[in-house]
């Protein structure tokens, strides 16, 4: 099967056999203050890992089980404390982009743009995304297959960007249940795009807690390890310090202590399978 190809996120190579990128935030920015605290954390696991991350944290969560739900500080504010984590720590960022219009906004602070699952279909964003030329991260529908991503790298393509991401999230599997099939993974690589491994949402139970999702957190370690057996090109997973606490997806976040463990058991499978030639 044919592999990944090489692009670049900031100054970081991924795919084509480059080192596993890890992009890595709270889901949403509760605060200024919290996610700088966040992102000072990540830092010094970057720092001692020796791992290339990028930072995600949404300004804004619009698509939420109900209208109540914490949202984010919205795109002004969000963005502010984004360039800051981006100054202050010199990381590559990423935030969540819903509609067209803010494209265009948010590629003047993130060096990533991400499209979330239930957009993934959506041409005009898609589109608008491109034509930033910034990386474009595209979060793989749960309603989708594998194969059906070839069409978001060609709309992607067709506005002549090729600097894309694809991330495998889960599948729906009847109700409030998602699973993994590891499959998705080099499927996804033989678009040519980076194939990355969303180990958080995928543990989701949608509108298990009646007005807002559940999860399974202890399951993010296991599906971690298997897509970097699979063979991903990175992997996204969403912490939080006090995850009980969290306003938005903490029933499938990582405890950020816990993160150092994971990452580490990743990083020697990877080059465990480094080793292997590719079919």
């Amino acid at each position: 099967m044919a592999g990944s190809q090489s692009i670049t996120v900031g100054s970081y190579p991924v795919g084509g056999g480059s080192p596993l990128l890890w992009i890595i935030g709270p889901c949403v920015i509760e605060s200024h203050d919290l996610t700088m605290q966040i992102a000072e954390k990540l830092k010094r696991y970057s720092e001692s890992l020796k791992i290339p991350i990028v930072f995600k944290a949404s300004f804004d969560k619009a698509n939420r089980t109900s209208g109540k739900s914490f949202r984010g500080p919205g795109i002004q504010e969000g963005l502010k404390t984004l360039a800051a984590v981006n100054k202050d720590f010199f990381f590559p960022v990423t935030t969540d982009i819903h509609e067209c219009h803010q494209a265009s906004i948010a590629a003047e602070v993130c060096e990533v743009l991400q499209v979330p699952a239930f957009l993934a279909r959506q041409t005009d964003l898609l589109e608008a995304c491109g034509q930033t030329g910034r990386v474009v991260n595209v979060k793989k529908g749960q309603f989708m297959a594998p194969w059906d991503m070839k069409n978001v790298v060609s709309k992607l393509a067709e506005v002549g960007n090729r600097r894309v991401l694809l991330t495998e999230r889960g599948s729906t599997f009847g109700y409030g249940m998602l699973v993994n099939d590891m499959r998705a993974i080099p499927w996804m690589q033989e678009t040519g795009a980076p194939a990355i491994f969303d180990a958080t949402h995928s543990v989701q139970k949608p509108g298990a807690l009646g007005d807002r999702t559940g999860g399974i957190r202890e399951m993010i370690p296991f599906l971690a390890r298997a897509a970097v057996a699979a063979g991903c090109d990175g992997v996204f997973l969403e912490t939080h310090p006090r995850p009980d606490e969290a306003k938005s997806d903490g029933p499938n976040a990582l405890p950020l202590h816990e993160l150092p463990d994971v990452i580490r058991v990743c990083l020697r499978i990877r080059e465990a399978i480094s080793q292997v030639p590719r079919a």
